[in-house]
């Protein structure tokens, strides 16, 4: 996902692609924990999309 697609958005579709991410994180977790991920990689893929997220929403914060 990139930043420009995610600037297109309002914030209440941020905050709901948001929270899926961070559901979606949490089974991430989950499955490394009990050894069921195969492709490590998707986490990062994941903590990289919140991160974006999260600092679009407090550009817009602060800008009003």
């Amino acid at each position: 996902m990139k930043a420009s697609e995610l600037r297109l958005k309002n914030k209440t579709d941020l905050k709901s692609e948001l929270d899926s991410l961070l559901k979606a994180q949490f089974r991430l977790r989950m499955q490394v924990a009990t050894k069921q991920l195969v492709n490590t990689s998707q986490i990062c893929k994941v903590r990289r999309d919140i991160a974006r997220i999260r600092t679009i929403l407090t550009e817009e914060i602060r800008n009003g």
